[in-house]
């Protein structure tokens, strides 16, 4: 089967049932970054991920890990952590240095799938109110976060990272427990890995998790309510 080429300036997806089943998810190439693409994108079930020079490749797997804010696995050792009063959580205090650490090379070759247009593309998005960033901070210094994008009560997360002890468990910890009462359905991680099922992750169906992002417009969470305000761990939690 041959790959859609999505036109320059009107992009237009094809349904995400036809992406290919190897390699799995595949579903067009081409297109852009603007907002409109993506947020007309993530409302469909599909994400960019690619490497320059390579074009743009959009994916919409079919089988999509994601967390359950009320299933988040909690362990005795990130437990311990998130009982003591030693750090502080914001969002959308410090989205531009969170994509910047997500974009760090991870490996000996140092290469990065969150190029210079990815992190252009993902700020612009974040300044319309509709990509968000979760922060950790010890004293000044910010040692985890993990950032994505909003889809009704659905959180579609891009990546995180972690410079401390268990930054970004930290983050994702918060980003549940305030899920828990804000309304927060659902995130998806999009692709399933061993570390995120460790923290309560699941693989669901491609159908199920369009059905659930399909509902969730219609119930979106007060990201205002998460806000900018200072909530150290120790008084935030009740695992």
């Amino acid at each position: 089967m041959r790959l859609p080429l999505l036109d320059r300036d009107e992009p237009e997806f094809p349904d995400p049932r036809w992406a290919l089943s190897e390699p799995d998810g595949l579903l067009a190439v081409g297109g852009n970054l603007a907002e409109t693409t993506l947020l007309q994108a993530y409302a469909r079930g599909i994400f960019p991920w690619y490497q320059t020079p390579d074009p743009i490749l959009w994916w919409s797997p079919s089988i999509r890990c994601v967390i359950e804010p009320a299933q988040f696995h909690c362990s005795k050792s990130l437990r311990k952590v998130l009982r003591r009063n030693d750090y502080s959580v914001t969002t959308n205090r410090a989205f531009e240095r969170v994509i910047a650490h997500c974009s760090d090379p991870r490996d000996a070759a140092g290469g990065t799938w969150i190029s210079a247009d990815i992190i252009q593309a993902y700020t612009a998005l974040h300044h319309t109110g509709r990509a968000h960033s979760v922060e950790v901070w010890r004293d000044d210094d910010l040692i985890g976060g993990v950032y994505g994008v909003a889809v009704g009560a659905v959180f579609c997360g891009e990546s995180m990272f972690s410079r401390g002890d268990h930054g970004s468990k930290i983050a994702l910890a918060h980003l549940c427990r305030w899920g828990m009462d804000a309304g927060l359905d659902l995130l998806d991680c999009q692709l399933v890995n061993p570390h995120l099922l460790t923290l309560g992750a699941s693989a669901i169906d491609r159908s199920l998790f369009l059905q659930r992002l399909q509902l969730a417009h219609h119930s979106p969470p007060d990201w205002s309510c998460f806000g900018n305000v200072e909530v150290p761990g120790a008084i935030r939690f009740t695992w």
